[in-house]
Order: C-alpha cells, then structure tokens, then sequence
C-alpha cells in the first residue's frame, strides 16, 4: 500500500500539469484553426499578447519555487506545479487581454 501511494503522489502533479498542458494548447490551436487568435494593432502590444503565456509559466515557477522555501511544499512538486498554474493563468490573461480593445487609435 505504500509504494502505491508514493508512485500516485509522484505521478498525480505530472498527469494533472500535462492536462493542463494539453487543454492550452488544443485551445490554441483551436483558435489558430479558427482564425480567433488574439491581434493587436500596435507590435509592443502584440508582443506582449504572445509572451502571456510563457511569463505566467515563469511568474509560476517562481511563486511555487518561494512557497517551497517558506513552507513544507516540496521543492520537486514545486517544479512541477508552478508553470503547469502559471500556464493557466497566463491563457486567461491572454484571452482576457486580446478582447480588450487597443487604447491608442
């Protein structure tokens, strides 16, 4: 019974991270296939749009990596649960972010 727990404790962050993996990117490429990808009028806003998702997976990482510092998180589940929620979220800000209409006309 114990090694069974070890191995779903080991295995369970990574399956549920590549979930999450999984969804993002099929979404993406929904919307790629849909012609729906977020367009911005000027480049600096555009490439902030692009880069929403890998800075939420760099924000994550850290986040998780100071909460495995400060609490009995382990460092390990922090490397693997940190970009997979910083992922999230940074879909979120860029499907919030690119229906925000430009302020500069």
């Amino acid at each position: 019974m114990g090694l069974s727990l070890e191995i779903a404790r080991i295995v369970l962050p990574v399956a549920i991270v590549g979930g999450i993996a999984v969804f993002v990117i099929l979404r993406m490429k929904h919307k790629y296939k849909k012609g729906t990808l977020g367009k911005k009028k000027t480049k600096s806003a555009q490439n902030l749009l692009d880069s929403l998702i890998p800075f939420g997976m760099m924000i994550g990482l850290a986040i998780a990596i100071l909460l495995s510092i400060f609490t009995p998180f382990s460092f390990l589940s922090a490397i693997a649960w940190g970009p997979g929620m910083g992922m999230l979220f940074g879909y979120f800000a860029y499907k919030i972010y690119s229906k925000k209409e430009d302020s500069y006309s």
